[in-house]
């Protein structure tokens, strides 16, 4: 650990060398690197939250999280059918190409081919048509304005260099599956990659031919992740680091009692969840024991959600029965209940289904959700309590994503934000839903459910608000009784920035919009 740490320390202190003394510089300390400079690659939220940085969408959200314009300036919805968008004109690509409705069909063409791992962040659009250089509709297969949330995540490319690079096919990290654009990048944001080492360091640079009016003073941003929480924390202290978006949330009291240390803290939008593999059989060729209610009734039945949020989560976290976070369109405080833990339920449980005593494998990572590996030590104690005998499988993202994609783990750890929609539609469509098309892209365990399929279904054509939400919490309840995942918290998040940064935009969704941050004169 120590040798790795003065690994870090000595290319922080190299590269901050070799900026410019002049330059705005803010270096920013993560838990982990990004997947990759694709942002079709994955669909992870800290991945597409760097990347936007660099490339863009049509539309994004407003501090208040209402629909703005971004590279569209209009759109309207016409017969029912189709949107029709007016491009934004004079925008030009960081190679000094000029954006224009090619570039459109070409980067939604490539987010929903079927190979792309992002296709499900956009389960309603069908297909997309050119009108002119500066217009284009989009098929959708029903009506409601949620399509408009979906395509903040939809970022959009060169077509020509696309092309050039043999890259119009989307990169698939899960299936190891890269390419040119894995790490190389050209799109119209506020800023321009000048060089990327992976694990190592990622360098930004102000776009000075940015459409927008600029709000932030950076020149440069370096990105360097640090995976342990020790040195990420030191490194902040000592200076070298600027910027943390993943606090510790056992050093906040230590970082909030520092002078030249601001924190920022709140509890995020995500939700952590359990969930389970619901194959006939698990990879071991086991006929699939948690295919019974009474298995995954036992499971939560042996959780204590208020003592991992008190031991594990220092009490930051929110302890929650909801599958959705409060302040989420279609959270129904009904269904926000939980039981106290009970052992000897779950062991009864366990006794009325025949498996006493059931052995399976516990995926975690330790780099995806806040203390995650905690959170594995101490959901497996308490599963042992209650009458199983689980093993943790334990690594970090760059292993473990592709075994929990692809229905390789038996129980596993999974968070979701609901990102970019930001309505339980989206928990609903891409994770609970039967995989089918862009329905289910995230439903690791292979669950179904027709019942809630039907709800989804109808949610989605359905054009009035309220009765949208009233179908999507009969989803929800449908997804509770039948624990179809467990709900442990919404997580807290906490950021800390030293004093030399003078504003930084915090929000919710733990989305960090550099664009908008000032560093002191």
């Amino acid at each position: 650990m120590l040798h790795f740490r003065k690994i870090i320390i000595a290319a922080l202190a190299a590269a901050a060398i070799a900026a410019p003394a002049d330059a705005a510089t803010l270096r920013w300390g993560s838990r982990s690197d990004i997947y990759s400079l694709d942002p079709d690659s994955v669909p992870s939220t800290s991945n597409l939250a760097f990347l936007n940085h660099i490339y863009e969408g049509l539309v994004r959200y407003d501090p208040n999280f209402k629909i703005e314009p971004a590279l569209a300036t209009e759109w309207k919805l016409i017969d029912n059918k189709h949107w029709r968008f007016t491009l934004r004109k004079g925008v030009k690509f960081h190679d000094g190409a000029d954006f224009t409705a090619d570039d459109v069909v070409a980067s939604f063409k490539r987010a929903s081919d079927p190979t792309s791992p992002l296709r499900g962040n956009i389960p309603l659009y069908v297909g997309i048509q050119k009108v002119d250089d500066y217009t284009v509709d989009i098929e959708v297969s029903a009506p409601t304005s949620l399509f408009l949330n979906d395509i903040t995540n939809i970022f959009v490319f060169n077509a020509k260099w696309l092309k050039d690079n043999n890259s119009e096919k989307p990169t698939d990290i899960a299936s190891k599956v890269e390419g040119y654009t894995t790490m190389h990048t050209n799109g119209t944001g506020p800023f321009k990659l000048e060089s990327r080492v992976p694990d190592s360091k990622t360098v930004l640079v102000a776009n000075p031919g940015w459409w927008d009016q600029k709000k932030h003073n950076l020149d440069r941003i370096e990105f360097v992740p640090i995976a342990s929480a020790a040195t990420r924390v030191a490194a902040l202290l000592s200076g070298e680091i600027d910027f943390i978006d993943s606090a510790p949330v056992q050093d906040l009291p230590r970082l909030e009692s520092t002078p030249n240390v601001t924190v920022k803290k709140r509890t995020e939008l995500r939700t952590v969840f359990i969930a389970f593999n619901r194959k006939e059989k698990l990879e071991d060729g086991r006929p699939n024991p948690f295919n019974d209610l009474r298995v995954r009734q036992a499971v939560e039945a042996s959780l204590d959600r208020d003592l991992i949020n008190k031991k594990v989560m220092r009490g930051l976290a929110r302890p929650s029965g909801s599958l959705i976070a409060p302040e989420l369109p279609g959270y129904d405080k009904a269904l926000d209940t939980y039981q106290q833990a009970d052992p000897k339920l779950a062991q009864k449980l366990l006794d009325e289904a025949g498996q006493k005593n059931l052995a399976f494998t516990y995926m975690c990572m330790n780099d995806e959700s806040v203390n995650e590996e905690d959170i594995c030590s101490g959901v497996a104690n308490m599963l042992k309590r209650g009458g199983f005998q689980p093993s943790i499988d334990i690594a970090p993202r760059a292993v473990q994503t592709s075994k929990r994609s692809n229905g390789k783990a038996d129980v596993f750890n999974l968070s979701w934000a609901n990102e970019p929609t930001l309505d339980a539609y989206s928990l609903l469509s891409q994770v609970l839903s039967t995989r089918n098309g862009a329905m289910g892209v995230s439903n690791y365990g292979s669950w179904s459910n027709p019942d809630l399929d039907k709800l989804v279904a109808q949610a989605a054509q359905e054009p009035d608000n309220d009765k949208r939400l009233a179908l999507e919490g009969q989803a929800l309840k449908i997804a509770k009784d039948q624990v179809m995942l467990v709900p442990l918290h919404q997580q807290p998040i906490a950021w800390a920035v030293l004093n030399k940064v003078k504003s930084i935009d915090f929000r919710a969704d733990n989305k960090p919009r550099l664009w908008l941050t000032q560093m002191a004169e």
